[in-house]
């Protein structure tokens, strides 16, 4: 069995701090707001060499008015059912309270080893307070401080000895990560849901319902990747308070960490400016693109909508426009498992080699039916082009002038070479050198 650690307890009482601890980054959102963690987050941990997965789950309440309440507590639930050994975390400031009771029976029914984390024990006076939680009866109880690591140590010496086996060191490296992001409500949730078979996520008609970045492992066609739920990214303008900030930030941060973005559309509302700031971020970092336009199920169709909708989407993407488009419905499943295999296709191209061989075989004789204009009466020959050793997928020509090869010729250069070879939904750069 593999070792995962579930952090569980009622709201705001550090869990996210430790969670970011253990996995050594700023992964989950802290806030002193209470139910800022919705969804179960995974993250990968080491303890005195001994690999394990660490999950961060929301705050468990009962008879609140918060709308996600009920969908939290099935996540946490989730969380209790997948783990190997549950920390259960409590306040030392607040006291045992009747929330974390009655969450004890719940977490007492898994069955599973349990160590009490009394957190917050800043102080000498704070650490004697973590008596009482003996009262929960559970013989395990920690006096920890999430905040400066105090006790921390000796927390997860007795949390490792629990480990059967030594799990490998972070299994997710090498695998393609795919983001899934777009504007607020676009059914990005819903889309990871749809694909992976389980509530992997929190869904509301609520904007802002995903707040966290949220990793899931998928396999399909053979192949493994990482798909990652985002928070909705809205105009700077429109961001009114922290957490937002901070989940956008998280969005953002997800986008540079992987290789293609699937950015999702809502058909009701087309392409709007905040899409194409979102693709031409994507583009900027060199990363894969895919256009998902869902929601195509509630769009009045006539024969050549789709198409004639695609050409509006290009004209206003101008150079972007290397990005395939997908129409889908994730409420009806429709073309869901179309769109990863587009993505996954991406991936492919970002990641091949071209031989230098078959790149010249390709791009000199185009280059020398039509060759760069002459400037000021000095004409430029390019001798031979190269892919190099970048992680986005860049071109070197090799000329005696670079400096006077001016952007038409650039675009050029860049179409023939999305006509030889496969570059659908990836971001060219070309780089002329001296020779």
């Amino acid at each position: 069995m593999a070792n995962i650690v579930a952090i569980v307890g009622r709201p705001n009482v550090g869990k996210s701090t430790f969670f970011n601890r253990l996995v050594e980054k700023r992964t989950a959102i802290m806030d002193n707001e209470s139910g800022v963690t919705r969804d179960r987050k995974y993250g990968y941990a080491q303890w005195t060499g001994k690999h394990f997965t660490t999950i961060d789950t929301g705050g468990y309440v009962s008879g609140s008015d918060d709308v996600f309440e009920g969908a939290i507590r099935n996540q946490v639930k989730m969380a209790l059912g997948e783990a190997s050994c549950i920390i259960f975390m409590v306040d030392a400031k607040d006291g045992l309270t009747n929330l974390d009771n009655e969450f004890a029976k719940i977490v007492r029914q898994v069955g599973k080893p349990v160590f009490v984390a009394v957190n917050k024990a800043d102080t000498t006076e704070m650490s004697y307070m973590a008596g009482e939680f003996y009262a929960l009866g559970f013989d395990e109880v920690y006096a920890i401080s999430s905040a400066n690591g105090s006790g921390t140590g000796e927390l997860l010496d007795a949390v490792v000895r629990t480990f059967e086996t030594d799990e490998a060191i972070n299994k997710d490296e090498g695998i393609p990560r795919i983001a899934i992001l777009g504007r607020p409500n676009a059914g990005k949730s819903s889309f990871v849901n749809a694909l992976v078979g389980t509530e992997r996520a929190i869904v509301t008609d609520t904007a802002g319902t995903t707040r966290d970045a949220i990793n899931t492992h998928y396999k399909l066609y053979g192949k493994d990747f990482i798909l990652t739920d985002t928070a909705g990214i809205r105009k700077k303008s429109k961001v009114k308070d922290d957490l937002e900030f901070y989940s956008v930030l998280r969005s953002l941060q997800a986008l540079q960490d992987s290789d293609v973005c699937i950015i999702l559309i809502d058909a009701q509302r087309g392409l709007e400016a905040q899409d194409i700031n979102i693709i031409a971020l994507a583009d900027k970092y060199g990363k894969g693109v895919l256009i998902m336009v869902n929601k195509w199920d509630l769009i009045e169709k006539e024969t050549n909508t789709a198409v004639r909708l695609k050409e509006q989407m290009y004209q206003k993407l101008g150079p972007l426009s290397y990005a395939p488009i997908v129409f889908t419905s994730v409420l009806k499943k429709q073309r869901i498992f179309k769109a990863i295999e587009q993505a996954v296709q991406i991936y492919e191209n970002r990641t091949q080699k071209i031989p230098t061989s078959k790149l010249n075989d390709a791009m000199l004789p185009e280059i020398e039916r039509y060759p760069p204009p002459a400037l000021k009466g000095k004409y430029i020959k390019i001798k031979y082009v190269t892919q190099l050793p970048t992680q986005s997928v860049s071109f070197a020509f090799f000329c005696n002038l670079p400096q006077y090869i001016k952007a038409p010729y650039q675009r050029f250069l860049e179409n023939k070479l999305r006509t030889h070879f496969s570059l659908g939904g990836v971001p060219v750069r070309i780089y002329f050198r001296k020779k």
